[in-house]
């Protein structure tokens, strides 16, 4: 009976045949995008579309490509156990779009960049690009897991590379972003199946609602000030902001995304649209949760050991309530390994990108087009293997959710404290920018690695209480449960606890990005003032944010509009246009054709 304990189905033919349907849909837009897109076969066809995509599917692959597995499996768990506090990540995603859409946008886009890492020896050396690369690639690799298996680990770990590798390799951006439109859909089906049928199985929602009331899960505002405290509104609202900033301003799986956008005001409205869709995507996701805990308030199967590990619930929610229709359970799955499929690719592809334009492209400047084709096609095959393999290492280890955000935050804060020296203060230097980012990412490794030994204890993260009165086995530690998901519960033998770990080791995982951001800009203020940033020769323009950066919602910038008033029989208008382009920076010119015709008339 659901909600009692004990067994649950397993999956159906049903079941395989919608999984299996769904997934090789979802290659087949990409391989049908690879071979539309053969003829056009450049680096830059490859690496960013051609810069001809528009603002709706790259909105629903930025979506994706973050929020998949870990929102699929790891939010609804939240809300499970936590409560809806996560919802306050609504605010957060609003403050994080204005932020990327309205600075960092109009810079990437004006530099025409494909690495988000040029930026760097732009601004600041070679070296600095050199780091930030490295960094970007280490956490991303380190960072990759499969928040959902199949049947088998690593036979689902072989059918991901396999599906991935084929359409990143073929089709390159173009590619990974249709089929994230289609994963995004199976994504969001999957939760509306669960949340449909769990109001059928309590009455309605008005039933969940109530139930998650008297269970304290809606419990959402907490201004408790303390930074040691895992969740509150200062924590998310702050803390969040910054961290998911980050990942959407300077980290090159979303830039390289919304760069590809033919135009300014569509890259910036794929921000826009994508807030709309991390709102629709985490309210899905809560109200699965409080859906699982309506029905499971009185029989949890975390504790009654009929799951090993908090990210087994929803699958286990899936396959107790889901089974008597078949082809749903296979549906959810779907949905799961979808975004496992969305956050892979996106990741190969941006490495491609970073380790081409970085690494390779510097190396050997005479590397011909069709050269580099050949070079983007093997690097995807080589990064799909190592981040399905990292993946398979990374699946057995515990919370996916805040596991994956602290590596975020790690790596990600020092990196934009970076960023915002190089574009907000003239007078930084690349020695205070160095020692800055050094000294930022030693200190929140330092309290990063410190609170995964020294976990916070339970009055910070304050988990809900759950009980097991409901349950009908008699002997809780000899009940088992039949799913179509494995994963190894972790298990820690207690250890003597130092003087930091109550304090520094506490900190908010959410407050790991901003540690790094202060640490960076006041460090490499100081640096840079000692060693003489303020003396040394202006950097040119266009590598700052000036006033027709912020809220320039409807600028000109498209090639198609750059050739409309290039008239070589009208001088005026060419006059204006180079006024408009190097004074102004109103409108981003991507083809050095441009430049040179404006340069020869």
């Amino acid at each position: 009976m659901t909600g009692s304990g004990g067994l649950v189905a397993t999956f159906s033919v049903w079941d395989y045949v919608v999984f299996a349907g769904l997934i090789l849909f979802a290659a087949g837009i990409g391989l049908f995008q690879a071979i539309r897109g053969r003829k056009e076969a450049s680096s830059e066809e490859f690496l960013l579309g051609g810069r001809q995509m528009t603002a709706v599917p790259v909105a629903l692959s930025l979506t994706a490509s973050f929020m998949s597995g870990i929102t699929v499996i790891g939010t609804p768990a939240e809300a499970y156990m936590y409560g809806t506090a996560f919802w306050l990540f609504v605010f957060s995603y609003a403050i994080m779009s204005t932020i990327s859409a309205e600075i960092f946008v109009p810079l990437f886009y004006r530099l025409s960049i494909t690495s988000t890492y040029e930026y760097l020896e732009m601004r600041f050396n070679k070296l600095l690009r050199v780091i930030g690369t490295s960094m970007y690639i280490a956490q991303t690799v380190i960072s990759s897991r499969v928040a959902v298996t199949g049947l088998d680990l690593w036979g689902v770990l072989v059918a991901t590379g396999a599906v991935c590798i084929i359409y990143c390799t073929l089709g390159g951006l173009k590619a990974v972003i249709w089929t994230d439109v289609f994963q995004m859909i199976i994504m969001l089906s999957g939760f509306v199946a669960v949340i449909a049928r769990g109001a059928v199985l309590q009455g309605g929602l008005g039933k969940i609602w109530n139930d998650s009331y008297h269970g304290g899960r809606l419990e959402t505002f907490s201004f408790d000030p303390d930074p040691l405290r895992r969740h509150s509104f200062w924590t998310i609202v702050v803390g969040g902001s910054l961290m998911w900033a980050s990942m959407y301003s300077i980290n090159q799986s979303q830039v390289q995304r919304y760069i590809s956008c033919k135009t300014l005001t569509q890259a910036k409205l794929s921000l826009y649209l994508n807030m709309v869709g991390l709102w629709v995507t985490v309210s899905l996701a809560m109200l699965s949760g409080l859906t699982m805990y309506s029905i499971y308030k009185d029989c949890d199967p975390f504790t009654n050991k009929d799951v090993g590990a908090s990210d087994q619930l929803l699958p286990y929610l899936v396959m107790d309530i889901l089974a008597e229709f078949p082809g749903l359970p296979g549906l959810f799955v779907a949905a799961a390994y979808s975004g496992t499929l969305s956050t892979v690719s996106s990741s190969i592809n941006a490495l491609v990108a970073v380790t081409v334009e970085d690494f390779m492209k510097p190396a050997w400047p005479w590397l011909t087009e069709r050269q580099l084709s050949w070079i983007n096609m093997g690097m995807s095959v080589f990064y799909g293997a190592v981040c399905i393999g990292m993946a398979g290492v990374a699946s057995l280890m515990g919370n996916i959710l805040q596991a994956a955000m602290s590596i975020f935050g790690m790596i990600n804060g020092p990196l934009l404290g970076l960023y915002m020296l190089g574009i907000f203060f003239r007078c930084m230097n690349s020695t205070g920018g160095l020692v800055g980012l050094i000294s930022g990412l030693t200190i929140t490794l330092w309290v990063g690695i410190g609170a995964q030994l020294y976990p916070p204890l339970p009055e910070k993260t304050l988990r809900l209480p759950l009980s097991v009165e409901g349950c009908f086995a008699p002997d809780m530690n000899e009940t088992t449960t039949i799913t179509p998901f494995s994963t190894v519960l972790q298990t820690t033998t207690p250890q003597p606890r130092p003087a930091l770990a109550d304090n520094w080791y506490s900190l908010s995982y959410l407050y790991f990005c901003p540690v790094g951001i202060i640490v960076t800009m006041i460090t490499g203020l100081i640096v840079s003032a000692i060693s003489g940033g303020c003396k040394q020769e202006k950097a040119r323009p266009e590598l700052f944010i000036g006033k027709s950066d912020l809220i320039c919602f409807g600028c000109r910038s498209s090639d198609s509009e750059v050739s409309d008033l290039i008239d070589e029989k009208n001088p005026k208008n060419i006059q204006g246009l180079e006024n408009q382009v190097f004074s102004d920076n109103e409108i981003a010119l991507k083809d050095k054709d441009y430049k040179e015709k404006i340069t020869k008339f």
